[in-house]
């Protein structure tokens, strides 16, 4: 099953769901403004990612630039972070497409062929 977090007005997000139907891939979509990831999920989501912790947080996004975390991240523990993502779904990178064997964050064509096997 593949499960992917989302927001509706998000134009990177809307590529992908796009591409996912056109490519008659069967998903659940999660809408990550209202059903963000719980703190536990994102620990569990970033260990099956392998990818740096960084890479969760939506860079792009007015509430990070207001928060001024690109100063603030590099003294902040793991755990600190979790709880910041779990706070406001629109801190998190988005897309997260999530399957049985792996996580990506954001959304790069080639990496989605290979995680889902095209």
């Amino acid at each position: 099953m593949i499960t992917l977090y989302c927001y509706s007005k998000c134009s990177t997000c809307k590529k992908a769901l796009k591409w996912l139907d056109d490519n008659g891939i069967n998903y659940e979509l999660k809408d990550i403004k209202d059903e963000n990831p719980d703190k536990s999920t994102l620990m569990d989501l970033h260990k099956k990612s392998n990818l740096p912790l960084k890479r969760f947080f939506n860079t792009s996004g007015m509430i990070y630039r207001e928060m001024e975390l690109s100063k603030k991240l590099p003294t902040m523990s793991e755990d600190e972070m979790y709880e910041l993502l779990a706070t406001d779904g629109m801190l998190v990178k988005r897309p997260i497409l999530i399957t049985d064997d792996t996580v990506l964050t954001g959304f790069k064509e080639a990496s989605w062929k290979e995680a889902l096997g095209l």
